[in-house]
């Protein structure tokens, strides 16, 4: 059965994964470095709370992931981790991590930390938007039906 994982410490849509995960009765997973408070839902919620050092809860969802369940992330390495195993991963902002983007998106990462080392670039992040939500959703709901396909 498809699993979805949440690296949740950041993420915005939560909320939105818990609306999608309730539609098709999916279990999810939520890793963070504490305690976060879920409404009633309609489906069972794991919600493991780890310690609050370096790529603990990446470890720990790519330590249980399987192939075909879906990761929501931002973070460019697990987001890789994942894909490895066959599972799939998305942003907050609904772009799919692939086979085909995520040695660019590795790519990029490097070098966008390399510019902020010699004060090149600023530690800056673009707003999240409603656009942003909208697009997350409709790109988790197609992940789903994939997942879900085989």
């Amino acid at each position: 059965m498809v699993e979805i994982y949440i690296d949740a410490d950041s993420c915005p849509v939560k909320n939105e994964v818990i609306k999608v995960a309730e539609r098709h009765k999916v279990n999810l997973n939520v890793a963070s470095n504490s305690w976060l408070r879920f409404g009633e839902t309609l489906i069972e919620i794991k919600q493991v709370i780890l310690p609050k050092t370096p790529d603990a809860a990446d470890n720990w969802i790519a330590e249980n992931i399987k192939k075909n369940d879906i990761v929501v992330t931002n973070d460019i390495p697990l987001a890789s981790r994942c894909l490895e195993v066959g599972a799939y991963a998305i942003r907050a902002n609904g772009t799919e991590f692939t086979a085909d983007n995520i040695g660019m998106s590795l790519g990029m990462r490097e070098l966008n930390n390399f510019l902020r080392e010699i004060g090149e670039k600023s530690n800056t992040h673009a707003s999240f938007s409603a656009k942003d939500r909208s697009n997350f959703l409709s790109g988790l709901e197609v992940l789903v039906q994939k997942a879900k396909r085989g």
